[in-house]
């Protein structure tokens, strides 16, 4: 049997076996040791391990016959299914709340596959695994039999194959990997070779990240399409006739290992104008009786014609594509198939009186095959398609930032599941899934997170209902995770007292730790490399100790919170890699008084590794210094405003909205030029409060032997009883000379430059100088020059620019009045019964400041550490004395280079293991090399070694062209310069 391409391959016999398999085929089995296997794996830059294997596909041949010496016009029958927008996923798929959309997904299934029975000729593609895993387990076994059928003939094809089609500006690369890897795992479990997708379809996400490409190719995609793009690159594109392109998604993958072939679509996704024959369109049917005075055979044939003509002018080859159908289309799948059936007969029977259009049902993959075929030479690209726009005041870069809540619930949710759930499933062995706190299960956050990757859900662009939808499905994965949790750790650590879960630590409450005078902290570190946290526990006493798990004391000091007039115990903690440590903390009788706060007299705060100053006048930021490295930067920091625009203006009638960022002005209002100030001066800790207005506060915190200065800003309820909507905004100025460049990553991987009024392929004409130079931020962000760079680490995805020389700027948080008329059709304006007045959000950026050269070897782990911070849990009292107090998963840790990716179960015996080399190939002079590991997993209750099964040196997934596309030459590639570096776009212009 074989695995989809996220999935496993065939495996000998192994008490426990865990998949495992390298992109580039660097993988072999070691030698027995001592009756252990040894797997030893070269990683090369940004590799991701994933498991993958040859399928070599037996599925009938379902491409229509084409015309060489003809225009051949693919038509591909389509909907476009989302999971959740102005619906919930449930109210979509059973047609519900019709009073807001018509649209029942179920219907649409139905109705499909009945109409794909009628005629052999017709073919249909469908996306969205979840939608479709829904629908089938709900068939008989004789409609499974048909549709296995109607999928082994390739009438009807799956494309993309996720469990959603992904944004791909606010999702993180791990959270796609894993929606990847549910739907394609469902998809081969249940078709075989032929249910798998060959073409990657993300149509309606609002501009395409290089990591997305990256990642597709490395799945071995055959190909991308896609719908939406800028404007301004259409209309370049189409002059050029560079609509089809060889996509080269990573500066560090040797080619082809990550290169794409991309196409983008003629209409969006929607049909030629005209041709809509859907129940809710307006379009006449073609009415083919020639005794009817309301004949339009000729008519339809006509514009038809003349469309497919006007079609070709802009595409290279004799072979062009259209898209039939639209947003939940083909729920009475008759009405277009009827249709389509007319219109292929009689613009195909005009070729008897020589016309040179041909017309057929396609699919993207058969479509694709035409164009390799054609063996031409394809616009190459390096960068992305960031940001986009599709009018000239219409920049969709406010949902880089929109339900700023929502984005840090989806990453605290994807630590959770990522690796807290699935490792400890793994480490804790059945006993997770069924033990002493019940049964529990991973499927359900799974399933969850992997909906929330959706492009209108962690994008924020949904109506609230279905936003606090996905919230409460994430919710409710927690819970079932937790359960899997307690059992683990109960092995694990040989008890099976009660474990407290505090999930309101980010607004200081626990009650646990708020009442009980002695507890214990279980610190879960995710991360195959230990790890240094700060602990912070809301706490009603004065005084107390801490210790660690080998009875050492621990340094602790208690103040007072930011948030109320609670306490805060603070204390650093220490956890081995894959594994956990248990601190113990009790309430002292005899301790030294809180720590008190102060006015700011002091302007300078100096740790072991940072020096932080501050201006008394004003109580802002003054200057960053790195004291190991001996270099020090100017740097001020405050919060601003954007007034969004409500659309009543000559330029444009476009309002601000939850895709939509589109300020009034160029120049933000300053909400304050002061602060005021306090600082708390502890032995583990210096802080600085500030409070700029009484909806904007921050905590400047600076960690006793940490090496990044952390940032704690709290921004809401944002006023609005001025009826102006805000787009708030913290910028960071600094004297390091950016040249109006700045850096930021996608989807947290690779590391893009940005350029302020720039398109690498294409001269833009700027029109919104604010909105149209903002990109998105996954987790990081810099600005740089020959001796200094200021990286920033951010907790969630936002949009960020670089408008002035040596600033940065980070959108928080967004409050607005109007609709921006693109679908939603309701304001961006956040209230519930918590926050009545108005959504109150709390995050942390942490700043770094060092060389150019090194600077990703600080950034790289914070970002994963950010992105999988540690887990606590709590447990009341006294531990029982046969507790094991500390354990680990590994050996010992991995390379800095080396990240643990996935260690999930894949079935009851087999693991799956993904491990990556996540720095650049010019980012790093010690970590941008390839690493070899010797790799040994221990069973974690009775240490009986796992066997780790190499696949063979050829078991790769392998598109049937990838490495035979060929490309126009590009200006990135003709670079001379050896050194390693970040690839510079500013010189390419074609």
């Amino acid at each position: 049997m074989c695995r989809d391409s996220l999935g496993g391959f065939p495996h000998e016999q192994t008490q426990r076996a865990v998949l495992f398999s390298l992109l580039n085929d660097r993988a072999e089995v070691g030698r027995e040791e001592s009756g252990q296997t040894v797997l030893t794996a070269q990683l090369f830059f940004n590799t991701v391990c994933v498991c993958v294997c040859v399928c070599v596909c037996v599925c009938m041949q379902s491409c229509h016959a084409t015309k060489p010496d003809m225009l051949n016009v693919h038509l591909v029958p389509h909907t476009h299914d989302d999971v959740g927008w102005l619906k919930t996923v449930d109210q979509y798929y059973y047609g519900d709340r019709n009073d807001i959309q018509h649209a029942g997904v179920q219907y649409i299934l139905d109705s499909v596959v009945d109409q794909l029975i009628k005629n052999p000729d017709r073919r249909f593609i469908y996306v969205e695994t979840a939608f479709f895993y829904r629908w089938w387990k709900q068939q008989s076994s004789a409609t499974q039999q048909t549709v296995k059928q109607l999928v082994d003939e390739g009438r009807l094809e799956f494309v993309n194959g996720g469990w959603c089609m992904s944004d791909e500006a606010t999702t993180h690369y791990s959270a796609v990997i894993d929606q990847m890897t549910i739907g394609l795992r469902f998809l081969n479990e249940t078709f075989g070779p032929c249910g798998r997708p060959r073409v990657a379809w993300h149509i309606d996400p609002f501009g395409h990240a290089r990591e997305h490409a990256s990642m597709f190719a490395q799945m071995g995609y055959d190909g991308l399409f896609f719908g939406r793009l800028d404007y301004q690159d259409r209309a370049h594109r189409m002059r050029e006739k560079e609509q089809e392109l060889l996509w080269r998604a990573s500066d560090s993958l040797t080619p082809p290992m990550a290169d794409l072939f991309t196409g983008i679509l003629p209409n969006g996704y929607n049909p030629p104008e005209g041709f809509c024959w859907d129940q809710f369109c307006d379009d006449p049917p073609i009415r083919d009786d020639p005794d009817l005075e309301d004949y339009n055979v000729d008519d339809v044939v006509k514009r038809f014609l003349a469309i497919a003509k006007n079609q070709a002018t802009v595409y290279k080859t004799n072979h062009i594509i259209m898209t039939m159908g639209s947003d939940f289309q083909y729920e009475n799948a008759n009405l277009w198939y009827k249709n389509l059936d007319k219109l292929i007969h009689y613009v195909n029977a005009l070729q008897a009186k020589g016309s040179k259009v041909n017309v057929l049902y396609s699919t993207p993959s058969c479509y694709l095959q035409e164009l390799h075929r054609a063996n031409l030479t394809w616009a190459l690209k390096t960068d992305d398609f960031f940001p986009y726009a599709d009018d000239a005041h219409d920049f969709w870069t406010g949902y880089f930032t929109s339900r700023p809540a929502l984005k840090r619930y989806e990453r605290i949710s994807n630590g959770n599941l990522q690796v807290i759930c699935n490792q400890l499933e793994v480490l804790g062995g059945p006993v997770s899934r069924k033990g002493p706190f019940g049964e529990g299960d991973s499927q359900t956050m799974k399933k969850a997170m992997a909906v929330a990757q959706h492009h209108d859900a962690v994008s924020g662009t949904e109506k609230q209902h279905v936003a606090n939808d996905y919230a409460r499905k994430l919710a409710e994965g927690w819970q079932h995770c937790q359960v899997v949790v307690s059992n683990s750790l109960a092995g694990l650590s040989s008890s099976s007292a009660e474990r407290i879960y505090c999930d309101n630590l980010n607004v200081s409450v626990c009650p646990l730790t708020e009442s009980s005078k002695k507890f214990s902290v279980n610190v879960y570190n995710p991360l195959a490399q230990p790890v240094n946290w700060a602990v912070r526990l809301p706490v009603n006493g004065t005084a107390y100790s801490v210790s660690d798990a080998k009875g050492r004391s621990v340094d602790c000091q208690v103040g007072v919170c930011v948030c109320a007039a609670a306490l805060g115990l603070v204390f650093q903690v220490q956890a081995p890699p894959l594994g956990y440590t248990i601190y113990f903390v009790s309430l002292r009788q005899d301790g030294p008084p809180p720590a008190s706060t102060q006015k700011l007299n002091i302007c300078v705060y100096v740790l072991q590794f940072l020096q932080v100053t501050f201006d008394p006048d004003t109580g802002l930021l003054s200057s960053l210094s790195n004291l190991e490295t001996k270099q020090t930067i100017k740097l001020t920091q405050n919060f601003y405003w954007y007034n969004a625009s409500d659309g009543k203006n000559m330029d444009s009638s476009q309002p601000s909205g939850a895709y939509i960022f589109r300020p009034n002005s160029s120049t933000p209002f300053g909400i304050s030029r002061t602060a005021k100030t306090e600082t708390v001066q502890t032995s583990v800790v210096q802080e600085v409060r500030q409070w700029f207005a009484p909806w904007v506060s921050q905590v400047v915190r600076l960690y006793t032997d940490s090496r990044t200065l952390e940032l704690e800003w709290t921004v809401g309820p944002v006023p609005i009883d001025d009826h102006l909507g805000k787009e708030v905004i913290t910028r960071l100025d600094t004297s390091i000379k950016t040249s109006e460049i700045f850096y930021t990553d996608s989807n947290g991987r690779e590391v893009l430059q940005r350029r302020k009024d720039f398109r690498p392929t294409w001269q833009l004409k700027q029109s919104e100088p604010i909105a149209g130079n903002y990109y998105p931020i996954n987790s990081r962000a810099f600005i740089k020059d020959d001796e200094d760079q200021l990286t920033v680490v951010t907790d969630r995805s936002q949009g960020g620019a670089s408008i002035q020389n040596g600033s940065l700027e980070i959108m928080l948080h967004r409050r607005l009045l109007y609709d921006d008329f693109r679908g939603v059709g309701e304001p961006l304006n956040e209230i519930s019964s918590i926050f009545p007045e108005g959504l109150v959000v709390r995050g942390r950026l942490l700043l770094s400041l060092d060389r150019p050269p090194t600077a990703a070897d600080t950034h790289r782990p914070l970002a994963q550490q950010v992105v999988l911070q540690p887990l606590l849990t709590f447990t009341d009292g006294e531990l029982n004395s046969n507790t094991r107090l500390e354990f680990s998963g590994l050996q010992a840790a991995l390379p800095p280079a080396v990240h643990l990716l996935t260690l999930t179960q894949w079935d009851k015996d087999k693991v799956l293991l993904r491990l990556e080399h996540q720095f650049q190939s010019w980012e790093s002079k010690r970590n941008s090399k390839p690493v070899t590991v010797n790799l040994q997993v221990r069973h974690s209750e009775t240490h009986i070694w796992w066997r780790i099964s190499g696949p063979p040196e050829n078991c790769r997934l392998k598109p049937f062209s990838l490495s035979q596309w060929r490309s126009e030459p590009s200006c990135s590639e003709s670079d001379s310069d050896s050194q390693p570096h970040a690839p510079d776009f500013t010189r390419c212009h074609r």
